[in-house]
């Protein structure tokens, strides 16, 4: 399985590569009024118009200081939606034996596992999941 690793603040999260349709960095946001909270605006990409969403209130990890410089765009059923996050590290390749599933039900339904690499520890986000459910 092939996987985007993106920091938000101190920790690392990976998303599948299967579900990114590209890495751009930082551009015009327009706001949305009345939007739900975790709409921090509109973008415009190669002349289409893409939700922007807030991932940090979604994952409920509060924002670093450090301005957010990368956005992910993702393809979800069909659709673009672009989550803004502190930096995009890397892509690897994770072999699936390196995931472990969470069995402690009290985690977020969004945590599809964590990857555990010999320096660190990756969670591993079911990006649908969480986007969908908002």
């Amino acid at each position: 399985m092939q996987v985007v690793i993106f920091r938000l603040k101190n920790e690392q999260f990976a998303v599948e590569t299967d579900k990114v349709q590209s890495i751009n960095d930082t551009m015009e946001i327009t706001k949305v009024p009345n939007a739900p909270y975790y709409i921090k605006g509109l973008i415009n990409l190669r002349g289409n118009v893409i939700s922007l969403l807030d991932i940090n209130l979604l994952l409920d990890i509060d924002k670093g200081e450090k301005e957010q410089n990368n956005i992910i765009i993702l393809n979800i059923e069909e659709e673009m939606l672009g989550i803004t996050v502190d930096q995009v590290d890397e892509v690897l390749d994770v072999e699936e034996s390196l995931i472990e599933k969470l069995d402690d039900v009290r985690r977020k339904a969004y945590v599809k596992g964590v990857i555990n690499f010999k320096d660190r520890i990756v969670t591993l986000v079911d990006i649908d999941r969480l986007l969908l459910n908002q």
